[in-house]
């Protein structure tokens, strides 16, 4: 069947083979961040409601886990916070019970002030916040979020999540020069890993093209230095995947799975390889045709040539 909701399995930097599910459309988000890879948020809300039909997200995941091979995790993720969709937690759930995969979701943590969210996602495995600013300052140069959202507001909700959830928590910090480097910044940012008490802290800088052309790569030496001054004992920064050798080739729509894939985030030739178990040249074959079709363009980045799908 044709997947609306699903996406991949994609290679993650952090989770290794993804199946991701989009539960916003594009670009619903209760923040507009400069660096985000989907492209700038054409709806800010913090509403909570059903964007996209509850059980056909189900029935597509049931069909999908039922005939391939399973991915290291089920991924809530996507172009928007999947947090705004009021059907989360009923997904989580039949995820759980029925497939017992392991789910992970990729938050920008702006809704977990909220009790009743934090009820609904504890049946996750792990989830990845990302905090990238805990100043008022920071948060609207880097994230540029809805006015009723606040660092107060996420550190809480953070905080108050990690005494009631059992599974991992990963936070990210985007590092951004010089919004959230300086000395203040990064004192700010520790006090905020001491509430959290997260199992990891992981730096992450620019991969793919970001919504704003000006933000840049903080270079390696720069994540090195300011990942040693961070007081946890588990400071990581974010490596680019490693291609698994055992990868198969999950989806036989190779073309519809690389329009699907690029439609949600740049990729690489490398980047498509690893999600269709695929040799490059075979990849090039099918970008060549897109490309002569005017349906993708390439951008140079430093990591490489990536490809994004160009407006109908």
């Amino acid at each position: 069947m044709a997947y609306r909701y699903l996406f991949g399995p994609v290679p993650s930097r952090r989770l290794g083979i993804s199946l991701g599910v989009d539960l916003v459309p594009p670009k619903i988000c209760s923040m507009d961040c400069v660096y985000c890879e989907c492209g700038p948020t054409t709806e800010l809300t913090v509403e909570r409601r059903e964007y996209v039909p509850t059980a056909e997200v189900i029935r597509e995941l049931d069909d999908f886990l039922a005939g391939h091979p399973p991915p290291d995790f089920v991924t809530f993720s996507g172009a928007g916070e999947p947090t705004l969709h009021s059907g989360i937690g009923t997904i989580l759930s039949h995820v759980k019970a029925a497939h017992r995969a392991p789910v992970a979701l990729i938050t920008n943590a702006s809704l977990l002030d909220r009790a009743e969210v934090r009820r609904e996602l504890l049946a996750l495995d792990l989830i990845l916040p990302s905090l990238d600013s805990a100043t008022v300052a920071g948060l609207r140069q880097i994230n540029r979020p809805h006015p009723d959202i606040g660092p107060e507001r996420i550190v809480d909700g953070l905080a108050a999540f990690r005494q009631e959830f059992p599974g991992e928590i990963w936070l990210e910090i985007f590092l951004l020069h010089p919004f959230n480097t300086t000395e203040a910044e990064l004192e700010r940012l520790q006090a905020a890993v001491d509430r959290i008490r997260p199992d990891r802290v992981q730096l992450n800088s620019l991969d793919r093209p970001g919504t704003e052309a000006w933000v840049e790569k903080v270079s390696q030496a720069d994540l090195e230095s300011i990942a040693a001054r961070i007081a946890h004992p588990r400071v990581e920064i974010v490596s680019k995947y490693l291609r698994r050798l055992d990868i198969r080739a999950y989806r036989q729509d190779i073309e519809a799975a690389i329009v699907e894939t690029i439609s949600r985030r740049p990729c690489t030739v490398r980047d498509l390889c690893d999600v269709l178990g695929l040799r490059p040249q075979e990849v090039r074959k099918y970008l060549d045709v897109l490309e002569s079709d005017r349906r993708l363009r390439a951008e140079i980045q430093d990591r490489g040539i990536f490809y994004r799908l160009l407006p109908p």
